[in-house]
């Protein structure tokens, strides 16, 4: 069975990455604008995407110009930067936020996974979105069912496609 679930975690890294490779890029530089003007950038993860937060902030290769997004977005500024994860792109909670954010002119990236015959009005409302591409539990079980759903893996490959974008974006900033 984990043999399954990595060959199928693969496919999903790997459609990531052929997929996602320019959402990646323009999400990353929008991001940065925070980091090389008076902004801030700030991250937010709903439910278990709480990890790519603990991850960013406190992981062993954190972001020096990243903090956690507290409830006031009115108190942001127009050169802050907001980075949201969320499983789905119809998450209620997600959407309010963005719709939030939208409302005063933030400019942010949102991670989630779109779905079928949904309404996905993250993905509408951010200004980047990228897709994880991780709509169901990837193995199937004896029952017929299928189990594995790693929502906070794919999140977590799309926060490391940003952060490297961002770093290479900032570090040719600086040399130029």
């Amino acid at each position: 069975m984990l043999k399954i679930f990595s060959t199928q975690l693969s496919g999903v890294y790997n459609r990531i990455m052929d997929q996602e490779e320019f959402s990646l890029e323009d999400g990353a530089r929008l991001l940065c604008q925070a980091a090389v003007s008076a902004g801030t950038l700030y991250l937010k993860g709903f439910n278990e995407m709480q990890g790519v937060e603990t991850e960013a902030l406190c992981g062993a290769e954190t972001l020096s110009f990243i903090k956690p997004l507290q409830d006031d977005v009115s108190r942001l500024a127009h050169e802050d930067r907001v980075l949201l994860f969320t499983r789905f792109a119809d998450d209620e909670e997600a959407v309010a936020l963005a719709r939030e954010l939208q409302k005063n002119d933030i400019g942010f990236v949102a991670v989630s996974s779109i779905q079928k015959d949904h309404k996905n009005e993250l993905a509408e409302l951010a200004d980047i979105h990228i897709d994880t591409k991780l709509t169901r539990a990837l193995v199937p079980n004896e029952t017929g069912s299928r189990v594995g759903f790693p929502s906070l893996m794919a999140a977590l490959f799309a926060y490391y496609g940003l952060k490297f974008n961002m770093e290479e974006i900032i570090r040719e900033y600086n040399e130029g």
